[in-house]
């Protein structure tokens, strides 16, 4: 009889245990959706619900199925976990190639250990590249016919942003400025530190975007939280589950709101010129809850994790409680979804996409763990009108998904390019997929 290693043995037992468990949404994921989403009773259970969708990626000729009027095709492919983008003037776009850095801290335990095999089994449990491509189109075909290595030796990069002849690069313990001289397609002078960002060895929430003021003068970084409801400590969060507010030229920061459990996608409506995010909510009080959201992000506003959510929704998980916090706790301007992983985010203008696209949020839904059925894994449209959301979400790609669970890809980042395209990026496919009007 041939005997299973050890981990093998511990790996099985725990999917059958995580996968039996937990319980099942109540209602839909349209329930969760819009200004004013439905907020049931929390439902803890002794094991978390767990519903994983295993990393799979794309069978030859495969991709996602974009909603009638739209077409996708592959931009790129062949990357490793693309996850953010930055188109640049000349239209070349950059691709961070990241994954998680090692958090030695970080998932200890028996608990930790099958997280550890969750997140390796949804596809995120492999080194980083810890670069960023530079992907040309120079014949304006819609697919990068050139890529090089445009920057290496990074560390867990994500967001970028370029102001003048400045790149800003936020790995995930600092925001690092090189030079940038238009058309080149490697940068190879040292980086200068601007500002240290919260990480070390526990650091659970690794990503960290940045993104720059219209005039420049001021940087603005995600810095998502070091846990779930603040089980390590508060202690451990210091600077953290905010928005930072940067001076490039100095260091010189402060916390710009806070009380944003995981913010990751940044972007200025053009419309009223505020600052908009979208942040990961919290998880295991049931698959109805919490839901994830996009919001306008207020000078001094706090949103409430880890005390509550959607305003005073206290939660019963985290003591002390902190009921002066509570009481200011803003209430988010759009809900996206429970457990969607909503992440990318860019707003929509005229160009290669249909009119009905050019005022609204395009966001990336990268599929979560813990709800069930699935949710996310797919791209929406949220549209606007005078600066605020206006009605449901369009579906703009979706097929992430294949009949049996798997996911065949994941999208993360979204963009628009020099023409106004979409383009993703599919961190489990591999690629970036490139979304246009499907007629003239």
């Amino acid at each position: 009889m041939t005997r299973l290693p050890l981990a093998a043995l511990l790996a099985a037992s725990a999917a059958t245990i995580l996968t039996g468990c937990g319980e099942t949404a109540t209602l839909p994921v349209s329930a969760g959706i819009g200004p004013n989403p439905a907020l049931p009773p929390p439902r803890e259970t002794v094991i978390p619900t767990v519903n994983i969708a295993p990393a799979r990626g794309w069978p030859a000729g495969a991709s996602p199925v974009a909603t009638p009027g739209l077409a996708v095709t592959s931009f790129a492919d062949g990357l490793d976990h693309p996850r953010w983008l930055l188109v640049l003037p000349n239209g070349d776009v950059l691709v961070a190639e990241t994954n998680a850095p090692p958090k030695p801290k970080d998932n200890q335990g028996i608990r930790g250990w099958v997280m550890k095999q969750v997140m390796s089994e949804a596809g995120a449990g492999g080194p980083s590249a810890n670069r960023i491509t530079l992907l040309r189109d120079a014949d304006g075909d819609g697919v990068a016919e050139a890529r090089s290595v445009f920057l290496d030796g990074l560390n867990s990069p994500f967001g970028m942003t370029l102001v003048g002849n400045d790149l800003y690069v936020a790995n995930t313990d600092a925001v690092v400025r090189f030079p940038y001289q238009p058309g080149q397609t490697r940068i190879t002078a040292p980086g200068t530190k601007v500002v240290d960002l919260p990480a070390g060895p526990l650091n659970h929430h690794w990503t960290k975007n940045v993104i720059a003021s219209p005039d420049g003068r001021r940087l603005y970084a995600t810095v998502g939280s070091n846990s779930n409801v603040a089980e390590n400590g508060m202690e451990a969060e210091e600077g953290r589950a905010a928005v930072w507010e940067i001076d490039p030229a100095t260091g010189r920061h402060r916390v710009f709101a806070s009380g944003l459990r995981n913010p990751n996608g940044l972007d200025w409506e053009p419309t009223t010129g505020a600052l908009w995010t979208t942040v990961n909510e919290r998880d295991e009080i049931g698959s109805d809850l919490v839901p994830d959201y996009m919001t306008i992000v207020r000078d001094g506003g706090f949103y409430g994790w880890p005390y509550s959510y959607y305003g005073q929704h206290v939660d019963e998980r985290v003591t002390p409680q902190r009921p002066d916090l509570v009481a200011r706790a803003i209430v988010p301007d759009y809900a996206l979804g429970p457990h969607t992983a909503s992440l990318g985010l860019v707003f929509g203008r005229f160009g290669a996409l249909p009119a009905r696209f050019a005022d609204g949020a395009f966001v990336g839904q990268h599929g979560s763990w813990n709800r069930r059925p699935h949710s996310g894994y797919k791209v929406v449209f949220v549209p606007f009108a005078g600066g605020r959301p206006t009605g449901e979400p369009v579906d703009v790609l979706t097929g992430f998904l294949d009949q049996d669970g798997n996911a065949l890809g994941r999208p993360v980042g979204v963009v628009l390019d020099g023409k106004g395209a979409l383009l993703v990026a599919d961190d489990v496919g591999n690629r970036i997929w490139r979304v246009t009007a499907s007629g003239p």
